[in-house]
């Protein structure tokens, strides 16, 4: 598994690096008040994705942290339960199997 893996990780580097020779064309981006950023046009793509990446990610964080919030309280729910369930009344035993059947 390990070696398709790499495999396809080895023909997606070769697609991207392709697509990078063939878009090194200079762009021009117009922002407001009249700011005009030059660059070639792979490095404007790349900018733009990991812009979009680390936005999503923020994105996210509130999300990750409610989750890992929430299980911090299960468990210690879950603790305490157990606890209390070790320190109460015994634990019910099955039913004794006669032999003399």
């Amino acid at each position: 598994m390990k070696f398709v893996s790499t495999i396809a990780g080895f023909i997606l580097f070769v697609l991207f690096f392709g697509f990078a020779l063939k878009n090194t064309q200079e762009v021009d981006l117009h922002f407001f008040l009249n700011y005009e950023l030059r660059g070639p046009l792979v490095l404007m793509l790349l900018a733009f994705f990991i812009a979009g990446a680390a936005l999503g990610i923020l994105a996210l964080t509130p999300t990750v942290f409610r989750q890992r919030r929430q299980t911090s309280q299960h468990k210690n729910t879950i603790q305490a339960l157990q606890s209390a369930a070790g320190t109460g009344a015994a634990q019910p035993q099955p039913d004794a199997v006669n032999p003399a059947l």
